[in-house]
Parts: C-alpha cells; structure tokens; sequence
C-alpha cells in the first residue's frame, strides 16, 4: 500500500514550499493530498494562485503518514488559527506519523502545538527567536528529529522534499527520484 501524505496549503502559503514537496512526494509514488484551509484556491504569499483537491474540513480526521505545513508568513498565521490544522497536527504526532514544517511554520504553527518541547528544529532564520528554551534549535537546512522534519524556507525545500521521501519510502528512492530529476548533491 503506497505512503500518504497531506500538504495544507492557505491564503499566503510560500508557494515553493508546497508544491515541492507535493511534486517530489508524487514522484515517489507516495499518496499526496493538497488541501486548502477554508478555500480551495488560496492565493499564495507571492501571488501566485494555488489549487487544493479539498477542504481541510472535509478531511475529517483521516490520519496521513506524514502531514505537511508549508511556510510563508500570512500562510503559517492562518494555519496557526486554525482549529483543524491545530488539531491534526496533535492528531498526527500523538498516531507517531510525520509532522513537517518549513519556514515560518516550525516556530509560528508547530510550537504553540507543544510538539518541539525537547525536540531539535530549524525554521526561517531569525525565527528561532520565537523557540522557547526547551526547543533546541538547530542551524541546518533540514533538521530530522525522529518523526519531526522541519526546514528552513524556499531555498530548502528540495533537501527537505527529498528527505520526506528517505524517510516514506527508503534511501534508495530518495536517491532515485533526486537523481531523475537532475538534483545537485548538497
């Protein structure tokens, strides 16, 4: 049975942030579903128009083996006041399934959750500020503490992509998809 995965995506979400990981996911012929916080068609933090299968709320409580939280400022506040996104992401964590955050969304949406207490995470630079003492926070592109994958911000979101792969569906597919599609060793 092939892995799933959830991208949320909302009204100003970095766009690079969410579709990268939905494509390379793909290409690794993990299960992904894109779905849109109180619109199917978010606009992103750039401008550029974004489109969801679903809404969030018509997820219900459908557990995914890795639920994913892309950045951008005005899109990581509108995950942060969500109910359900808040929800999930418990949901997720406390089921021990992959929770992954890029840019603003490991400081603004993850850790008012909880989930970073004890935990090592990266996030938009500068943002680490917002980290509470019991969060340790680290300075690489891509930050893998047993089921919590944080990054960085749009230049990461290929290692972070990649590494979602690795960590769904083996090394060696990881390896595979970021060799067909002409990645760089980092």
């Amino acid at each position: 049975m092939a892995k799933t995965a959830l991208v949320v995506i909302a009204d100003g979400t970095e766009e690079i942030e969410a579709i990268t990981p939905a494509d390379v996911l793909s290409r690794a012929g993990v299960d992904v579903t894109v779905a849109g916080l109180g619109t199917i068609e978010p606009m992103g933090v750039h401008n550029l128009p974004l489109r969801a299968q679903m809404l969030v709320e018509d997820l219900g409580e459908i557990l995914f083996d890795c639920l994913i939280l892309p950045g951008g400022g005005k899109g990581a506040e509108n995950m942060h006041k969500s109910a359900w996104v808040n929800d999930a992401i418990l949901r997720h964590w406390k089921n021990d399934r992959i929770v992954a955050a890029i840019c603003a969304s490991p400081a603004v949406v993850l850790l008012p959750t909880g989930i970073l207490a004890n935990k090592h995470a990266t996030c938009f630079p500068g943002l680490e500020r917002r980290f509470t003492q019991d969060v340790k926070a680290v300075d690489t592109d891509v930050c893998v503490d047993g089921k919590l994958v944080t990054s960085k911000g749009p230049g990461t979101a290929m290692a972070f992509s990649l590494r979602l792969v690795e960590l769904l569906c083996g090394l060696s597919k990881a390896i595979d998809v970021g060799r067909r599609m002409v990645v760089p060793r980092m």
